[in-house]
């Protein structure tokens, strides 16, 4: 497994801020979900559930999945990028430190607004991050790469990983709810806009969302070095996760 270069450009620097905004709010995200109590997404799930069992904080817990998960990129023989790297380490950090910051949510009312709030930042990190075109997240090169290497759908694909997820995680403690429901509902719309919104110099980043049969890869860019996620039909996204 090889690291894939980081690309220059005219565009690098706001790129660059894109990626680490994306991957920070995708953590602050995450632990509006926590706090909210109301369900995780997928791999939320798993982390909160590995959480509860080990006693590390779930941030730690994430950054552990992410690497362990890259690891499984080697006989895939998926290449990371710089977003690839830095999502396994970043999303944990913001995390832990926001889940320091924002105290629990008391009131029915209360947790229903950060749960919405979560998942709306989650797909404006999702677009933020995506659209940086830095390599996808381990979670989703581990998709797209058991994709390309069986041959099975897209949808199939990542079916059964997220479900094998939710199972693992939910078995092991982690929080199911109606947040997971509407991480699941909206996270596909949210991210297909904002993608569209953050895309750099009319290059926007195409993906493929839950849901779809359309397949999709992480195909480069003519220079060679960036590796941008591309898929055959609009309306589609790869969560950074």
């Amino acid at each position: 497994m090889s690291i894939t270069p980081v690309p220059r450009g005219a565009h690098l620097t706001r790129r660059l801020i894109q990626l680490y905004v994306g991957l920070a709010l995708y953590g602050a995200s995450s632990a509006l979900l926590v706090r909210a109590g109301l369900g995780l997404e997928p791999w939320g799930v798993l982390h909160q559930g590995l959480a509860e069992r080990t006693g590390l904080s779930i941030g730690v817990v994430s950054i552990i999945v992410g690497a362990a998960v890259l690891l499984l990129w080697i006989p895939i023989r998926q290449r990371p990028g710089l977003g690839t790297v830095s999502n396994v380490f970043a999303i944990g950090i913001a995390m832990d430190g926001t889940l320091a910051l924002v105290p629990e949510v008391h009131g029915l009312a209360a947790q229903i607004a950060v749960m919405v709030a979560g998942v709306v930042v989650n797909g404006v990190a999702t677009g933020l991050y995506i659209a940086a075109r830095f390599g996808p997240g381990p979670r989703d090169g581990l998709m797209t790469g058991l994709h390309l290497r069986t041959g099975r759908s897209i949808r199939l694909v990542r079916t059964l990983i997220e479900v094998a997820v939710v199972v693992t995680g939910f078995v092991l403690g982690g929080s199911l709810g109606a947040g997971t429901v509407l991480y699941a509902l909206a996270i596909g719309p949210l991210a297909q806009f904002f993608l569209r919104f953050f895309a750099i110099g009319g290059k926007p980043a195409a993906a493929t969302a839950a849901g779809s049969d359309d397949e999709a890869a992480v195909a480069p860019e003519s220079d060679g070095v960036d590796a941008a996620v591309t898929a055959r039909t609009p309306g589609q996204a790869i969560l950074p996760q």
